[in-house]
């Protein structure tokens, strides 16, 4: 009795192992192909639940999500020009033929190898054909369709796609950049000095237009101030004659008070003249301005 609970008890375990060799799992990111005997049997794409012959079967994963190549090193392309470029680039792709892959290169390490060599390629071959700035400005992106299309061509080959190619950096070797530095920094130097230039010509230019209205404008108030001037004399000389014709005598009186005022003006002041003197008629005592 006991023989035979033990000989069932194996068969169960048996059986157990046995349906856990014989199935397996692919999750929705992978791809599964079913060898048997070291060949290709099947291809399974889907993911879920799926069986296989245990022992003589076995199953191998593969990535199916995008995957990304990022160059370690720093490429140096020549351009059309013969000037060097330090160039970084990376570039996404993804299994899409999980038995030609397997078949072709066998790992991701030989497919990445493989696929980098033939994107390097592909940009010495465009960036041979065109210059600095073409390469970094008005070409770049066509120059990447071209390696992108190129490079699918060959990964189609080994059943991967090319996804996308890209530039993460494109920089000049440091002797040529201290070189450009120069160069730029010598251009701006030309235009700022040009600059400087005009503004000196223009600035003594409005001086010069400033220096002119000032004076035609002192001399327009010079001629007016004159003009004033003298119909204010005019006048004045018109009121005193027109005063003169009314009293001489006073008319007298005043102008030899303003004559004194202007004689006078300063205790220094001296005068030498004869007692009798016109000057001092109206010093003499009341009455006497007459005599």
């Amino acid at each position: 009795m006991n023989n035979r609970i033990g000989v069932l008890l194996a068969l169960v375990l048996g059986a157990v192992v046995l349906a856990s060799m014989s199935m397996f799992t692919v999750d929705q990111r992978e791809r599964a192909i079913v060898f048997q005997l070291g060949e290709v049997k099947e291809v399974i794409t889907t993911p879920g639940l799926h069986f296989k012959w245990p022992l003589i079967q076995n199953v191998r994963y593969f990535d199916a999500r995008i995957l990304t190549l990022d160059t370690p090193d720093t490429e140096r392309y020549i351009t059309s020009e013969k000037k060097n470029l330090l160039v970084d680039t990376f570039v996404k792709w993804k299994i899409n033929d999980a038995r030609q892959y397997y078949i072709s290169v066998g790992d991701e390490a030989q497919a990445q190898t493989r696929i980098s060599q033939t994107v390097n390629a592909t940009l010495r071959e465009e960036f041979g054909k065109h210059t600095v700035q073409e390469v970094i400005s008005k070409d770049r992106d066509e120059i990447m369709k071209i390696v992108r299309e190129r490079a699918n061509q060959d990964a189609n080959k080994i059943g991967v796609a090319i996804i996308d190619v890209r530039l993460k950096r494109v920089d000049l070797p440091q002797e040529v950049s201290e070189s450009v530095y120069k160069r730029m920094d010598a251009e701006r130097k030309s235009v700022a000095n040009q600059l400087r230039s005009e503004g000196s010509s223009e600035a003594e230019r409005i001086r010069a237009e400033a220096d002119k209205e000032r004076e035609v404008i002192i001399a327009n108030a010079y001629k007016d101030a004159q003009r004033i001037k003298g119909e204010g004399d005019a006048k004045a000389a018109a009121i005193y004659a027109q005063a003169f014709g009314k009293n001489p005598e006073f008319y007298a009186f005043y102008r030899s008070l303003e004559a004194y005022r202007s004689s006078f003006k300063n205790r220094s002041d001296v005068l030498v003249l004869e007692p009798n003197s016109d000057f001092f008629k109206y010093f003499k005592g009341p009455g006497k301005g007459s005599k």
